[in-house]
């Protein structure tokens, strides 16, 4: 507990501030309202996407004062210039519409060049247009439709029992499903053919069919279906009815039993089943990946063993159904199979290329898929591969991104890299301090690198990947007229974590109106999902959760802690069964630092505020954290992992469900909570069950814990919407700056 003294100086020191310099007042609320539009459109030359015509040219579009402009670079001339002329190409469109059109203002999308450069077709509204770059002509040459979502993950038709059938390749036969068993279809006889007999309702074949290359046979998948877990939502006030209604999703938690898929092998010409043991994915949590070899001697498999420690790639025997390991990952604590699995099977050579943690950073490495044994490292070194951009099995080189690369820079950002397949000749195409965006030629001899920070606008260059130099500057953002606004840019801050010698890494907001002599309460804004990073490190003059809250007169940060992820194993390590961690250790020495530098951090008043993994997190604060955290605005959060969906909590926090479920729960300790709490909730959210947040505020009602419940009629997974906004802001200003908020009336008219 923080002692009397220390609140005694906070009440001191806070009625200074009102007295001198208020905070939270209706000026404040209506800047804070207004900031995102106050910078909306402030910054100029920041192009967004990039489109490559053929190898030689690049066009994009520029955003520029009061407008946008076309810009065209060609890479042997090296040089930058107009796509078309912007004049004519509006005086013929504002003749073809009938309607004005400026030249800075051109109503066009999904733009195409012709590799001639001598005509495009653009859209407008629902109408495709091309136009002839010589003349200017415009000739509609149809209607412009957005493509549908397929969501037919099949595609064609189904049999009359909701099944697909599948045809071989030979377009022989069709294979499909009937009485929960495999048959096949001679196509030109229409002789049906039963291939098994062992299905049932309880231990089924189901659809997902594979045939070999040559015709001769067939992978069916057997499934002994799992638990039916269903979850519960009362749509209180349903748009199209006066009376609520009540709605299910299937949603399974963690330890629910899953469905068990066995790969079944038949022998089409002998009409035979052959065996395929069970024995190396017993335990599973998922297979998935089935491919044939070319050569029809065998298909692979990857089995996720439950509890995410085990993960193989497999291999069956197509003749003997026999199964062996080709690669097999392992860990004492998780393989993180959502956000690192990579794997590309080079066929040609039998190799396989695969991302690993094993050495404590995720590397790729080469495998010889015949032996099942690694044959290189492919790249090493005390930083992580973060993504792999392509593999170009010609030249046997590999692009990808990597992050941590110098000693000098913020260890997120994200560079450009390439490397042989045997390890050596590692090149950087990127150096400079800077989150790098690259978009490559297609032969990738080129690339338009852009690149920035929180705090330096995006610069775009155009590059040789030969010589990783830049070859033509092509913009160089302006923010003038954002500073006019008073805007300044986040700054980037690291101090040392909890091991004394780990850098943690986060930002720092402050408002429009920061004053050096003034104190302000800080609130963090909080998710340490251990699924990724998420401090931002792109250039946005606006971050929704820090801006606006900052303009009511506090400091707002946001940090990576230990247990998140893009840095060591050992760092991510720290979420294993372990959520209620959330890096707090690092958060608290993080601003602990920060104040040590900027007095006016006032961290004797903190606050925190997330949704979802982030709504745990904020409720964690005052439940295990009270000693530092004093105000708390959780939305839609999973207060205790049981209750939260399985494949995520499961990859963190293990399986089977052990005591550490109950140890992290903000639920189960709801008694321990300190300080002033509001949860928010939207009563349809179908991503963390809505129960997870009634049972946390039911608990707390047992503890006899005064707090704020905001319950968000039809709504989803959110933050609350602005209502919720709302809510948050009044909260923070009442309980951090000691205020009562402004009338919504005033406000919000």
């Amino acid at each position: 507990m923080k002692t009397t003294n220390k609140k005694i100086s906070v009440f001191l020191t806070l009625s200074w501030c009102l007295v001198s310099h208020a905070q939270g007042t209706l000026k404040e609320y209506k800047k804070a309202i207004a900031v995102d539009s106050l910078f909306k459109n402030k910054v100029i030359n920041s192009p967004k996407e990039f489109h490559w015509i053929g190898n030689e040219y690049v066009w994009y579009s520029n955003n520029i004062q009061k407008g946008k402009e076309f810009l065209l670079v060609d890479t042997k001339q090296q040089k930058q210039s107009a796509a078309f002329d912007h004049t004519l190409f509006a005086e013929s469109l504002s003749k073809f519409l009938k309607k004005e059109v400026k030249a800075k203002e051109l109503p066009i999308e999904n733009l195409e060049f012709e590799k001639t450069l001598s005509a495009l077709v653009f859209t407008t509204d629902t109408v495709k247009i091309s136009c002839n770059l010589k003349t200017y002509e415009l000739t509609e040459i149809g209607s412009y439709k957005k493509p549908l979502k397929n969501n037919d993950y099949w595609g064609g038709s189904f049999d009359e029992l909701g099944n697909k059938p599948v045809g071989s390749p030979d377009s022989l036969y069709v294979a499909f499903i009937k009485n929960y068993n495999l048959y096949i279809k001679d196509k030109k006889t229409k002789t049906e053919t039963q291939l098994s007999y062992d299905g049932s309702k309880g231990f089924y074949y189901s659809s997902y069919l594979q045939w070999s290359p040559d015709s001769r046979k067939i992978m069916a998948y057997k499934v002994r279906p799992g638990e039916e877990h269903k979850i519960y939502f009362v749509e209180s006030s349903p748009k199209d009815q006066f009376q609520p209604k009540l709605q299910t999703r299937e949603y399974l938690k963690p330890g629910d039993q899953l469905p068990f898929k066995s790969p079944q092998l038949f022998d089409v010409t002998s009409k035979k089943q052959i065996t395929v043991a069970t024995d190396l994915f017993q335990q599973q949590y998922d297979l998935s990946e089935i491919e044939w070899k070319d050569d029809n001697s065998a298909f692979t498999f990857e089995y996720n063993q439950r509890g995410h420690q085990v993960y193989r790639v497999l291999e069956v025997n197509a003749t003997t159904g026999k199964v062996r390991v080709i690669i097999e990952e392992t860990s004492p604590t998780f393989v993180e199979y959502s956000g690192k699995r990579f794997r590309h099977n080079i066929k040609k050579n039998n190799e396989i290329i695969w991302a690993s943690e094993r050495d404590g950073w995720n590397h790729l490495y080469l495998y010889d898929a015949g032996t099942g044994k690694v044959k290189n490292q492919i790249t090493k070194g005390n930083w992580p591969v973060r993504e792999v951009i392509k593999v170009d099995e010609e030249n046997k080189q590999i692009y990808f991104t990597a992050s941590g690369l110098d000693n000098d820079q913020d260890p997120y950002l994200l560079h450009f890299c390439r490397i042989d397949f045997n390890g050596k000749n590692f090149k950087r195409l990127t150096t400079e301090n800077g989150n790098h965006k690259v978009t490559f030629s297609p032969d990738y001899k080129y690339y338009v690198d852009q690149y920035s920070r929180v705090d330096l606008p995006p610069v775009t260059v155009l590059k040789n990947s030969d010589t990783q130099k830049a070859v033509l500057a092509m913009q160089q953002a302006d923010i003038s007229e954002l500073k006019k606004t008073g805007w300044t840019a986040p700054e980037v801050f690291s101090a040392k974590g909890r091991d004394g010698k780990t850098d943690i890494w986060g930002v720092i907001v402050r408002p429009t109106t920061f004053d050096p002599n003034r104190k302000y309460p800080v609130i963090e804004y909080i998710y340490a999902g251990p699924q990724d990073s998420f401090v931002p490190k792109n250039f946005q003059p606006y971050y929704w959760a820090m801006s606006s809250l900052a303009e009511l007169g506090f400091i707002v940060v946001q940090i990576d802690g230990m247990g998140t992820s893009n840095r060591s194993k050992a760092f991510h390590d720290v979420c294993w069964k372990n959520l209620k961690d959330g890096g707090f250790p690092d958060r608290k020495l993080w601003m602990k630092a920060a104040a040590a530098k900027y007095p006016y951090m006032n961290i004797d008043k903190v606050g925190i505020h997330g949704t979802s993994a982030g709504g745990q997190n904020a409720g964690a604060a005052l439940v295990f954290n009270s000693d530092f955290y004093d105000v708390a605005v959780s939305s839609c959060g999973c207060h205790d992992n049981r209750m939260d969906k399985m494949w995520w909590n499961e990859q963190w926090m293990g399986y089977p469900i052990g005591p550490e479920y109950e140890a992290c729960s903000n639920t189960a300790n709801a008694a321990q909570l300190n300080g002033n709490l509001m949860l928010i909730l939207g009563e349809l959210d179908d991503n963390v069950d809505p129960a997870s947040t009634m049972q946390f505020a039911n608990a707390l009602i047992k503890a006899n814990k005064n707090f704020e419940l905001v319950i968000v009629p039809g709504m989803g997974h959110s933050a609350g919407g602005d209502y919720g906004e709302r809510k948050r802001r009044d909260y923070f200003v009442q309980h951090l700056l000691g205020v009562t908020p402004p009338a919504w009336s005033e406000v919000y008219k």
